[in-house]
């Protein structure tokens, strides 16, 4: 699987945000071969949850130019 981008992960926050909203106003949507209803609300959710979730996780890769911080502490009985 290829790696998710910044820009990908947010657009599909937007498509589930959109998809989201017009269920909420009671109509039904359709996102590529899937239809979703109010009945599906709860999948909506998921989804936007997953892409919130991805996009922070980019977001915090960025800023810190892929990079985790370690650090290694060793107690000393001095």
């Amino acid at each position: 699987m290829a790696a998710i981008t910044l820009e990908t992960a947010k657009r599909h926050l937007d498509i589930w945000l959109e998809a989201e909203e017009r269920v909420a106003i009671n109509q039904s949507y359709t996102i590529l071969d899937k239809t979703f209803t109010r009945a599906n609300l709860g999948e909506i959710r998921r989804q936007i949850e997953y892409w919130e979730n991805k996009v922070q996780e980019l977001q915090n890769i960025a800023k810190r130019k892929g990079r985790n911080r370690i650090y290694r502490i060793v107690p000393r009985d001095l």
